[in-house]
């Protein structure tokens, strides 16, 4: 990236970014057509990526989805597979880039023939297809090759980069990972279209486009519950610690003598 200039070189603070997220941690399994972008193997089988690699077709990206005149033109797309072992980490973050980039979003189930169908109620011919998997997405990208339509793909090492015209290497499998790379992405289509200035950083949090499991929320909210229920009853430190409010009133609800009505009955 000498090339170019430095302020659009990769940050320190985007290297700490990827790094914390995992962006870099791929796949134990290698596709023959990302050994590019692979930079090493740790001990445990596992695929490092190079994230130079990764900021540079993040880049390039960018520059296809800020070229399309129309945002509604982009479709950016992220299947589930209705698997709890494989969640759907990529939904919130399509939402989430969709909204501030302006673009079209499928988010959850796709329906055959939506790029190729005429008839259909929901067909329309976006211009760039931007997936998420393309082993989850692998309906839309065969759909998109029957109308010539370029896609744009966040890989992991064990993908497959068949019909795919630009491959961003990233963990797609991590929903830290996931929401950074589409974080980044909406920030850079930004810049390029002048809404964002370059040096100055991005108001919009990356836990914005972080998902987020309903089912952990839900425990997180009951045990909120049962810790504020239980803070006089089963937690013996709070019992102990307790104070009256009240002065001259007890705990078992008998006014006593130093209360300020003398202590007789009205």
């Amino acid at each position: 990236m000498a090339q170019v200039p430095n302020v659009m070189n990769l940050s320190e603070a985007d290297i700490q970014r990827m790094i914390v997220c995992g962006v870099h941690i791929g796949s134990e399994n290698l596709d023959a057509s990302m050994q590019r972008y692979v930079f090493n193997r740790n001990a445990d089988g596992v695929h490092i990526i190079d994230i130079r690699k990764t900021w540079q077709k993040l880049q390039l990206a960018a520059r296809i989805i800020a070229a399309v005149d129309n945002p509604k033109d982009v479709c950016v797309v992220a299947l589930a597979l209705g698997n709890k072992e494989q969640p759907p980490h990529a939904q919130r973050a399509v939402l989430k880039f969709s909204k501030y980039v302006q673009t079209r979003s499928i988010a959850g189930r796709f329906t055959p023939g939506t790029f190729t169908n005429q008839i259909q109620a929901d067909y329309f011919e976006p211009r760039v297809l931007v997936v998420s998997d393309p082993i989850k997405d692998h309906q839309p990208i065969v759909e998109s090759s029957y109308v010539n339509m370029p896609v744009i793909a966040f890989c992991n090492t064990n993908a497959s980069l068949r019909n795919i015209d630009v491959a961003i290497p990233c963990n797609t499998d991590g929903k830290y990972s996931i929401a950074l790379m589409y974080w980044m992405l909406a920030r850079e289509v930004l810049r390029l279209r002048g809404d964002l200035v370059r040096n100055v950083e991005w108001d919009v949090m990356v836990d914005m486009f972080i998902y987020r499991d309903p089912e952990e929320a839900d425990k997180q909210e009951e045990a909120k519950t049962q810790s504020g229920f239980n803070n006089w009853g089963e937690n013996p430190e709070a019992a102990e610690n307790y104070e009256n409010p009240t002065p001259g009133f007890t705990q078992e609800g008998d006014w006593g003598a130093g209360n300020e009505w003398g202590g007789e009955d009205h």
